[in-house]
Order: C-alpha cells, then structure tokens, then sequence
C-alpha cells in the first residue's frame, strides 16, 4: 500500500508581471540606461531591435548602482557588461560573471510590445508610494 502526503510547505514559486520599462526608441544601441521599475534599479541593453537585456543596476561586488555605465562587449557569441569600477564581466543572458565565479548579476525576462520595452519582476516588490 502507498500513501501519499500533501505537501504543506509555503510555496517557493514566485509569481512574474510584466512592467513597462521605457519605449525601445529611448534606449541607444550598446548603452545602458536605468530604470526604476517597482523600487528596483534595473539596467537596460538594447544590443539590437531584437536583443534587449535587463539585469539588476546594483554591482554584486560593490553594490554600488553603476550597471548601467558599464561596457558592454561579448565572450564569444555571449554579450557581456563589465562593471564600470572593477570591470568584472558578467554574461548578460545569465548572469554568470566570468572573472569571479562566486558573483552573479541578477537577470530578468525582456520583450516588446508595442514599441515599448517590458520587463519581467516579482509581483510582490511593492510600487512606489
């Protein structure tokens, strides 16, 4: 005979809303710009019409608020940002920072509706008062 418990933990899932960031125009190619979505800092990339990046602004070494000031190149086929203050390099689809493992660049979920550039945050970061 098998039983079977209910799992009665608090989920771990975490619910997603898309927020508008910014119209894809206000952006230049291969610059970052902030934006304040939800009382997060978040940098964006537009690398083409296609290819648009979001990651936390916050540098995970220094938590300073520079993301969006940083370099943006490529590892291969992979597109990077190195931080303006100690330029490690982090992938920007990932996060991954090449130059030390131990740090990770927060990423969201990007597309384009209309025009404008939408980006994928936690539903339950509370909006400015």
């Amino acid at each position: 005979m098998t039983m079977t418990l209910a799992d009665t933990r608090p989920s771990n899932a975490v619910t997603l809303v898309w927020e508008r960031a910014c119209a894809v125009t206000d952006l230049e190619p291969s610059w970052g710009e902030a934006a304040l979505i939800r009382m997060k800092q978040i940098a964006l990339f537009l690398l083409s019409p296609t290819e648009i990046y979001a990651v936390d602004h916050r540098d995970p070494h220094t938590e300073a608020h520079v993301m969006a000031r940083g370099i943006v190149g490529s590892k291969g086929d992979r597109p990077t940002i190195a931080s303006p203050l100690h330029k490690e390099v982090y992938d920007l689809g990932t996060g991954e920072c090449f130059t030390n493992p131990t740090l990770v660049l927060n990423t969201y979920e990007t597309r384009v509706v209309g025009g404008y550039i939408e980006v994928a945050v936690e539903s339950g970061l509370s909006e400015a008062a």
